[in-house]
C-alpha cells in the first residue's frame, strides 16, 4: 500500500495532480497576491537604511547595558541636542553575543554628529573616542538603486533572447512573466514585514533571479519534451501534455528548493534569529522568499500561462479541437478508443475549444502515458504486405 501513497506518485510523475486545468484559480490568487504587494508598495512603503535614505550611525560598546539602554540614551542625546531627529533601527553587531551596538538615525550635520556622539559618552560615562560614528549620503544608495535596475533590465533582456534561442517565445513571455511576479511579491512581503532595505537587500534580489529562471527551465524543457510532435496523434490536448510535463517534474523542482531553501533557512532564522546577527536577516529574508515564491511560481503560474498562449496558436487550437471531438466519438459510443479512460479523467483539460462540450467526457490518457504513433506496417510489427509464408498465400504474376 505504502508503494501507491502520494509520495510514491509524486517521485514517479503519477499523481496526476490537475495543476494546468486550474489555472484560473492560481491566476487569481496570484492576482490578489500582486494586488495586496502594490498596495503596501503605496501605503507603507519601503524602510530604507540610511545608504538609501542617508542618515548617520554610532556605534557604543556592549558594556554599556542592553540594546534598549543604549537607543534610549542616543534619543536622550538626539533631543538634547534640539536635532528633532531619533533612532531609527538599532542592532547587536560584531559577533554571537555582539560585542557594540549601531544605532542608526536620519540626516545629521557634521556639528550635530559630534554633539550628539559628545552627548552620548557623557550620558554613558565612556570616552568619546569608544563611540564611532559614520555619516552615508542617499546620493550613494541612488547609484546603487540605478545600476542595480539596470542589471535587472540587461538580465531580462538576455533571459528573452535565451528562451526564444532555446524554445520559443511563448515560452520567454511566460518564463518572463513568472520572474517579474517573483520579484513582486518578495518585494511585497519584503515591505509588509518592514525589514531595511539595504545592499545586501539588492543583492539578495538579483541573486533569486538565476534561480526562479532555473527552476523555470527545468519544468519548460519536460514541457518541451512531451510536447514535440503533438500534433502527429489525436490522443492529447497541450494543456494535457503539459499537465503531465509538471507532475513528472513536480518532486525534481520541490527537491531542489528544498535543499537551497535549508541553508539560507539557518542564514534567516538560526544566524539572525537565535545568534542576533542583524545584517544577515536583510539578505536571509529576501533569499527565503524569493526561492519559495520561485518554486510556486514555476510550477503554478509558468507552465498554466505557457498553455494558455499556446492555446491561441491556430495550429494548437485545431489539434485540440480533433482531440476533443475524437473523445466526443468515443463517448458516444461512434469510435472505439483502446486505452479509453474513465470519463472523468478528461475533466483535466479545461481547454477553451468549448470546455463544457460533452466531448470532454471520452477518454483522456492517464498521467505517465506517451502519445501513441501510427503502428507500423511491414515485416516488423504489422502484417505482412504480401502473401508471404500464409497457407495458400501463393503470388500472383
Amino acid at each position: 500500500m505504502a508503494q501507491n501513497g502520494l509520495a510514491s506518485r509524486l517521485y514517479n510523475g503519477e499523481a496526476g495532480l490537475n495543476i494546468v486545468g486550474r489555472r484560473k484559480l492560481w491566476f487569481g490568487v496570484a492576482g490578489v497576491l500582486i494586488l495586496i504587494a502594490i498596495l503596501s508598495f503605496s501605503i507603507r512603503g519601503f524602510s530604507l537604511g540610511i545608504e538609501f535614505a542617508g542618515g548617520n550611525s554610532f556605534q557604543v560598546p556592549a558594556s554599556v547595558g542592553t540594546l534598549d539602554d543604549a537607543e534610549r540614551e542616543v534619543n536622550s542625546a538626539l533631543a538634547a541636542e534640539n536635532t528633532g531627529i531619533e533612532v531609527v533601527t538599532a542592532q547587536q553587531v560584531g559577533g554571537p553575543g555582539g560585542d557594540s551596538y549601531e544605532l542608526r538615525t536620519g540626516q545629521l550635520s557634521a556639528e550635530q554628529a559630534n554633539a550628539v556622539k559628545a552627548q552620548i559618552a557623557e550620558d554613558l560615562g565612556i570616552d568619546v573616542n569608544q563611540i564611532s560614528g559614520n555619516q552615508v549620503s542617499e546620493a550613494w544608495g541612488s547609484q546603487v538603486t540605478e545600476r542595480a535596475l539596470l542589471g535587472l533590465v540587461i538580465f531580462i533582456a538576455l533571459v528573452m533572447v535565451y528562451l526564444i534561442l532555446r524554445f520559443e517565445w511563448r515560452m520567454a513571455v511566460a518564463a518572463v512573466s513568472s520572474l517579474v511576479m517573483n520579484l513582486i511579491l518578495t518585494a511585497g512581503i519584503y515591505s509588509l514585514v518592514g525589514f531595511e532595505v539595504t545592499p545586501s537587500t539588492i543583492i539578495g534580489f538579483l541573486t533569486i533571479l538565476g534561480f526562479a529562471l532555473y527552476d523555470v527551465v527545468v519544468v519548460f524543457d519536460k514541457v518541451q519534451e512531451n510536447t514535440r510532435g503533438i500534433t502527429a496523434n489525436n490522443n492529447q490536448t497541450y494543456s494535457e501534455a503539459a499537465n503531465l510535463a509538471v507532475n513528472q517534474s513536480l518532486m525534481r523542482s520541490l527537491n531542489t528548493s528544498v535543499v537551497a531553501l535549508l541553508p539560507v533557512g539557518g542564514l534567516l532564522f538560526i544566524g539572525a534569529g537565535l545568534l542576533g546577527a542583524g545584517t544577515l536577516k536583510d539578505l536571509g529574508l529576501v533569499l527565503f522568499v524569493g526561492m519559495a515564491v520561485a518554486f510556486l511560481t514555476s510550477i503554478l503560474v509558468a507552465t498554466p500561462l505557457l498553455a494558455l498562449l499556446k492555446n491561441y496558436d491556430p495550429r494548437i487550437q485545431a489539434h485540440n479541437k480533433r482531440v476533443l471531438t475524437r473523445r466526443g466519438a468515443i463517448a458516444r459510443g461512434e469510435v472505439t478508443g483502446k486505452g479509453a479512460a474513465s470519463p472523468a479523467s478528461a475533466d483535466a483539460t479545461d481547454e477553451p475549444v468549448d470546455p463544457d462540450s460533452a466531448a470532454l467526457a471520452g477518454a483522456a490518457p492517464k498521467v505517465g502515458a506517451r502519445p501513441a504513433g501510427k503502428r507500423p506496417t511491414g515485416a516488423r510489427g504489422g502484417r505482412p504486405g504480401g502473401g508471404g509464408n500464409r497457407p495458400g498465400g501463393a503470388k500472383r504474376r
